[in-house]
């Protein structure tokens, strides 16, 4: 007996003769739903076993990150753009620069809101915003209170010479231009364009006395601030005390009312990012609007920065930040010295890193041991269908014969 016959004793797989097989309809039924029944199932481990899944580690970051961009919206319904000022501190309160270049930038738009829908209503063309000195503190009013009480008293100690305001080279000689309409009616006369208002002191005073009570600001654009820590916050400017008038306020207890008359720090957070967006990042703050009752408020958020790294399937990578925030109202009355109003954002970058690998959930090995199982199962399944259906019909028939 050659190899071949002997082999031919481990079929198990023995083939029967089409002469003795017995073709029924309930058979060609079972064949189709097998059919249907393995592409089916087939169909549906293929989808599981390379379905996208990210799995996400954690470890202790070894190296600081440097720099980290801040990209924010926040429009502040009840306070005048003319009153906003950002600036940023580190950990110890000294000022942190924002590091505004062509990539990092600020903007301010006035708005109004619309007092049937509510939807924010933009005015006007926006304009850059510096970082600049902003009110923290009611030292830092008292200071410009001095100023403004000595600015006011050398312009009054002066001759009729120096309260003529300039025409800013549009006048007849001895003319003074006072208000910004007068500025206009020189540089008309001359049949000059006057292209910058804010270049002129007098309409830039106006523009800004201009802005009426129910304007707001918008702020917007992307920072730069140091991995070390600290805040940004959008708070009086030092230009806001001095559009009041010297002669006006007598007392720090006038200027105090009247700042926080202005500062209802009321606010809506558009867009808050700490790095570029990721699929399934989520982003806490987007869309949420902050009430506050009345105008003795300074609201703080405390933000948790976790540096992320998110690999694709492709093998590209995105460095990017995932945040937690808590977030306090801290009530600062008048006088209290607690602070003046304001909106913070306190920032900490934590040393944990984590890293969101995306991948299959199974892949090939898998879906073949899964596909044999399958096919396998069904078959063998429908087969024992067909074979106790034959023979309960077949009993059936031997019954009738017997009768």
């Amino acid at each position: 007996m050659g190899f071949a016959e002997r082999l031919k004793n481990f079929d198990s797989h023995s083939t029967v003769s089409k002469e003795f097989r017995v073709y029924t309809v309930q058979g060609a039924v079972l064949s189709v739903i097998t059919l249907l029944a393995i592409s089916y199932l087939i169909t549906a481990e293929l989808r599981y076993n390379f379905q996208t899944v990210t799995t996400e580690r954690v470890h202790v970051n070894a190296t600081s990150p440097v720099g980290l961009d801040v990209e924010f919206d926040i429009s502040l319904p009840q306070i005048a753009c003319s009153l906003l000022n950002i600036d940023a501190n580190d950990p110890a309160g000294q000022t942190q620069s924002l590091h505004l270049d062509k990539k990092h930038h600020i903007w301010k738009h006035r708005i109004k809101i619309h007092p049937v829908t509510g939807a924010i209503q933009f005015i006007g063309k926006r304009s850059k915003l510096e970082q600049g000195s902003t009110l923290l503190h009611e030292e830092h009013l008292k200071e410009e209170l001095s100023k403004i009480i000595s600015d006011s008293s050398d312009e009054g100690g002066g001759g009729e010479e120096e309260e003529c305001g300039s025409c800013y080279g549009a006048g007849d000689e001895g003319e003074c231009c006072q208000t910004c309409d007068d500025v206009k009616r020189a540089y008309s006369r001359k049949g000059w364009h006057l292209t910058d208002l804010h270049s002129v002191k007098q309409c830039d005073k106006e523009s800004k006395v201009k802005e009426e009570d129910d304007e707001g600001c918008n702020v917007h654009g992307v920072v730069a601030l140091d991995s070390g820590g600290g805040n940004f916050h959008l708070a009086p400017g030092r230009d806001s005390a001095s559009m009041h008038d010297g002669n006006g306020i007598e007392s720090i207890f006038e200027l105090l009312m009247k700042t926080f008359e202005q500062w209802n720090v009321s606010h809506t957070i558009h867009k808050i990012r700490f790095g570029d967006d990721y699929p399934g990042h989520v982003h806490q703050l987007d869309s949420q609007t902050r009430n506050i009752g009345d105008s003795y408020g300074m609201y703080q958020y405390y933000f948790k920065i976790v540096p992320t790294r998110y690999v694709f399937l492709n093998g590209t990578t995105i460095e990017t930040n995932q945040f937690s925030v808590t977030e306090h109202l801290r009530h600062v009355n008048p006088g209290s010295g607690r602070g003046l109003p304001g909106v913070f954002f306190f920032y900490e970058i934590s040393p944990l890193h984590v890293e969101i690998v995306e991948g299959y959930r199974k892949g090939w090995v898998a879906f073949f041991t899964s596909v044999c199982a399958i096919v396998g199962g069904v078959v063998t399944t429908m087969g024992m269908i067909d074979q106790l259906l034959y023979s309960r019909r077949g009993a059936q028939s031997s019954g009738g014969l017997l009768r």
